[in-house]
């Protein structure tokens, strides 16, 4: 099985946090579409036989896009591939995008979930982030999309500075009340070149603050576990039968075809990476070719990326796999490793599967960073 995750780089404005790749104009966005489609044709058999389980639609935001251009796309893959029986077909979207109207015709045009970047419920913490929507449209768009979709995910943001304890668990409270199946929710992180960044150099936000990154993410764990749902990775929260298969299959080490400028592909063995630049982008696909760059992987490189994936989810990494796939010499290596972690009751060793404890989960891309083989 194997997955198609299409990047659509537009945004209608800029989060003070984000540095993903994206645009505000739409200007070039009917060429944009042409192009996916074009880069679909091109990569047609890159997926060989496997049947497609998973559409992701990713960005910037697609739910800006109008649903005849989502629709041409999801088309263009069923023609191109062998899709599977009742794929998982998700796209992004933004609470102000969202009216009853929209959220309509994305259900009856082959979307079965919804993935929708509420962030917060508070309008503190919108403006904080500079997010297009308000706290009344968050809240209001999810009380439509429950009524169309069973399939929901959203994101919330926790280690916000100014919020504190109190705010956070009204914010889950209510994704909680409203009967969300899935959160994804992921500390405020200040990445290079953001506005946020800017406004903490200059002094105008504090500096988000670990320890209560922390404490917020271990209430995070205790209020929607013990609300039914399985923290099946870091920062995934489902109900039974609602993980994201879409993610699922990023960290169990599925083929995944990226499609659209600074996507990523992995087949395995190679991992490439589509140029970060629309026009770039677009001006190459026209000339059929692809805009891409190819790293072929080495073993220690498989076996660094499984352990750091393996030790962000409920299905740890497993010490046999480990051995048969890349030798004793790298079991060796991550026994002996790991062992101070599990002294210190961050990791666990039981039926030869290596995990995350409560006390290590928040902490566990350290952990693995700890664990990597380096040639």
């Amino acid at each position: 099985m194997a997955g198609i995750y299409i990047h659509i780089p537009f945004c209608k404005q800029a989060c003070h946090y984000c540095d993903f790749h994206f645009s505000t104009s739409l200007k070039k966005k009917d060429e944009m579409i042409a192009a996916l489609v074009r880069e679909l044709q091109l990569r047609q058999k890159e997926l060989g036989n496997e049947p497609v389980e998973t559409i992701y639609f990713g960005g910037g935001t697609p739910s800006i896009l109008p649903i005849t251009d989502i629709r041409l796309v999801i088309d263009t893959i069923y023609k191109l591939f062998t899709v599977a029986d009742n794929p998982e077909i998700t796209v992004e979207a933004n609470p102000d995008d969202l009216s009853e109207e929209r959220i309509i015709a994305l259900s009856q045009n082959g979307i079965n979930r919804l993935s929708i970047g509420i962030q917060s419920f508070f309008e503190q913490d919108l403006k904080l982030m500079n997010r297009a929507h308000n706290a009344t449209e968050a809240l209001k768009c999810l009380q439509i999309a429950t009524q169309y979709f069973d399939n929901i995910s959203i994101d919330l943001i926790y280690g916000t500075p100014g919020m504190d304890n109190q705010r956070w668990l009204e914010n889950i409270q209510q994704a909680l009340d409203l009967g969300i199946p899935h959160i994804s929710s992921y500390a405020l992180t200040v990445e290079p070149k953001t506005a946020l960044q800017q406004f903490i150099k200059k002094g105008i936000v504090p500096q988000p603050d670990d320890a209560v990154a922390h404490e917020q993410f271990l209430l995070l764990v205790d209020q929607l576990e013990a609300s039914g749902f399985v923290h099946y990775e870091l920062s995934n929260f489902g109900k039974e039968n609602y993980f994201s298969r879409n993610n699922s299959a990023y960290w169990l080490g599925k083929k995944y075809l990226g499609i659209g400028p600074s996507a990523h592909s992995y087949d395995g063995i190679h991992r490439s990476w589509n140029i970060a630049n629309n026009t770039v982008y677009i001006k190459t696909i026209a000339e059929d070719k692809l805009p891409l760059e190819i790293e072929e992987l080495t073993p220690t490189d498989r076996y660094n990326e499984y352990v750091m994936t393996g030790l962000r989810t409920i299905w740890g990494v497993s010490i046999d796999r480990i051995e048969a796939e890349f030798g004793p010499v790298y079991k060796d290596y991550l026994l002996q490793e790991a062992q101070q972690y599990q002294d210190s009751g961050k990791l666990e060793l039981k039926n030869n599967i290596l995990r995350t404890t409560r006390e290590g989960k928040f902490f566990s891309d350290g952990i693995a960073s700890d664990l990597f083989f380096v040639d």
